[in-house]
């Protein structure tokens, strides 16, 4: 019995939303449809900074931040200037000591 009171319950809010749906399609018919170009827009996003433009802005904020954290170590931290990490004499030392070149 209750699968039965069930199937007609769905049978019965079938039909009701069909009612209702046939009440909008004649209210439509009198002039008041909307045509498919008119309806609600759908919401987009649109960007204040494009995808390239924030791409660049990071690359540079990460050689900001590493130049920036080489005058520290080097000039702060060590004994140089801040100004030998720009040479390029200061790279070639690091390097020759890396590589065991020099001592």
């Amino acid at each position: 019995m209750n699968e039965q009171q069930s199937t007609e319950n769905k049978r019965q809010q079938q039909n009701e939303i069909e009612k209702r749906s046939q009440k909008n399609v004649s209210k439509k018919d009198k002039g008041e449809q909307k045509s498919s170009e008119e309806k609600v827009p759908r919401w987009v996003q649109i960007r204040l900074f494009p995808i390239w433009l924030r791409i660049i802005l990071i690359v540079l904020l990460l050689a900001g931040v590493a130049a920036l954290g080489l005058i520290v170590g080097f000039s702060i931290i060590g004994d140089g200037t801040p100004k030998e990490i720009f040479q390029k004499e200061t790279w070639t030392h690091i390097t020759d000591i890396i590589k065991g070149i020099e001592n």
